[in-house]
């Protein structure tokens, strides 16, 4: 009777993780449709209907135009969302470079000489103990501003944590049986990091790279909005947002509110892809 039990129970576990795995997955899934409907709908998005319309100028959000408009009367929804557009691109360009250079740096750390080992850690603390936004709007500064400047900027920012993540997993494969069964088989170290080493960083990988999109985002526009990132000429959130802060005073809030709100549910989604993703791929939390 007990084994019964015990077989009931453990299928009824088994049952329940799978439905929790499918709900994460399909949650996931409505995220990211939901993300690349933006991405989509601001890159094919006609720049015919953000041009100036000085008979709207100004108008409060309504029914024609649901974030209203601005002071030359361009839709602000449109805006909005070609700026989301621009912050995605830019944001998955530089997560992409800065988590190639967080895996390839975090593995030559924990495979490499311990004098490798140790420069490479002091380099990241000596990345991560200068002030971020400080460190980006040097870095962009340097690189003539801009969309390279920004790029550059996020890219070279954003590996270091990342890189001690992938460090410590890899210390943590390294000591493993089979490792060490590799190394006696005659195996050298670039193949047995190829082989056993780079296939479990994959979800490491996977799960770092779209939490860094939130982070690239993030200070995509916060340079932007302090000048130091993309020229005007370009409908980035951070362009819209200092426009905006010149008429706030004169009580036209919609045309900070509704593009800040809207860059705030971005990040918030990406970061729950991250989490839904992190629970899809690693085994651990995907017990919790």
């Amino acid at each position: 009777m007990s084994d019964m039990t015990a077989a009931v129970s453990g299928a009824q576990r088994r049952r329940i993780f799978v439905n929790r795995r499918t709900k994460t997955i399909l949650f996931a899934a409505l995220i990211f449709f939901v993300i690349l409907g933006v991405y989509l709908s601001g890159a094919l998005l006609s720049d015919d209907l953000i041009q100036a319309d000085f008979s709207k100028k100004a108008l409060k959000p309504s029914l024609e135009h649901p974030f209203g408009t601005d002071l030359l009367g361009r839709d602000m929804l449109v805006r909005t969302v070609k700026g989301l557009s621009v912050s995605i691109s830019v944001g998955m360009i530089a997560s992409s470079v800065s988590a190639v250079i967080a895996l390839f740096v975090g593995v030559a750390a924990a495979t490499g000489r311990s004098w490798l080992d140790h420069f490479i850690n002091w380099v990241i603390d000596l990345v991560m103990g200068i002030p971020h936004t400080v460190l980006l709007i040097l870095i962009s500064f340097a690189c003539g501003k801009g969309l390279k400047g920004v790029l550059i900027g996020v890219a070279v920012t954003h590996w270091t944590g990342l890189a001690r993540i992938i460090r410590s997993e890899v210390l943590q494969i390294g000591s493993q049986q089979y490792i060490g069964v590799s190394k006696k088989l005659g195996h050298s170290s670039w193949w047995i990091t190829v082989h056993h080493i780079l296939p479990h960083m994959v979800p490491q990988f996977i799960i770092g790279l779209i939490l860094l999109f939130p982070h690239a985002i993030m200070h995509e526009s916060g340079l932007t909005f302090l000048g130091f990132g993309l020229s005007p000429e370009q409908p980035a959130i951070g362009i819209i947002l200092s426009e905006s802060m010149k008429y706030l005073s004169s009580g036209m809030w919609w045309l900070a509110f509704f593009p800040g709100l809207m860059l705030v549910v971005i990040v918030l989604l990406f970061d729950r892809l991250g989490e839904n993703m992190k629970k899809i791929l690693d085994p651990y939390s995907a017990h919790e």
